[in-house]
């Protein structure tokens, strides 16, 4: 039996831009995601900081992109923007329940939970381990320009065209077998 193929990721059919760092205390790289990342276990954003973003940097966006779901499109799990410059870490849990740590003025689009919050990794049981692309986007303008109505391929054409550079972070999941 051949392995399946994966999926590209998010940013593979986008110009290149710079890159910076974005690290956290809650994903490792390539690494299972924790419980509380996981929709039915959870569904708490984990904590991310990033430096080393461009200085003409106006705002951040932030997402979060399973691009092995089984829906031909992926799946959104956090689409956040208009982020203040100043901002430069967002702490566990600041786009879930009360948004506690959360900026003031930023913006959450609807993810494909339905929902305008962080939605954790759900894979399918018996699919292959799942990647989650928490990406930071380091954005010329201190508003992208569309509300919280938008879809997330909405808000990322618009980011297609405000991105300075970007930064990424791939978590993984597997659902476990409920047998």
């Amino acid at each position: 039996m051949t392995e399946a193929k994966r999926a590209p990721l998010p940013h593979d059919f986008l110009p290149e831009v710079p890159s910076f760092t974005v690290v956290s205390d809650d994903v490792a790289p390539g690494a299972v995601l924790k419980d509380d990342q996981v929709y039915a276990a959870g569904n708490v954003s984990p904590h991310l900081r990033w430096t080393g973003f461009p200085p003409e940097t106006k705002s951040f966006a932030v997402t979060c992109f399973d691009p092995d779901a089984p829906t031909g499109s992926g799946f959104w799990h956090w689409v956040l923007f208009d982020i203040p410059a100043s901002v430069t870490e967002l702490p566990t849990g600041a786009s879930s329940g009360g948004f506690e740590g959360l900026p003031k003025g930023v913006t959450h689009a609807r993810n494909d939970y339905g929902t305008k919050d962080f939605g954790g990794a759900a894979p399918p049981v018996g699919d292959p381990a799942h990647r989650y692309v928490f990406t930071v986007y380091a954005v010329d303008t201190e508003a992208l320009g569309v509300d919280g109505d938008a879809s997330p391929a909405y808000v990322g054409f618009n980011l297609r065209y405000h991105t300075l550079a970007r930064a990424q972070l791939v978590g993984e999941y597997t659902a476990p077998d409920a047998s």
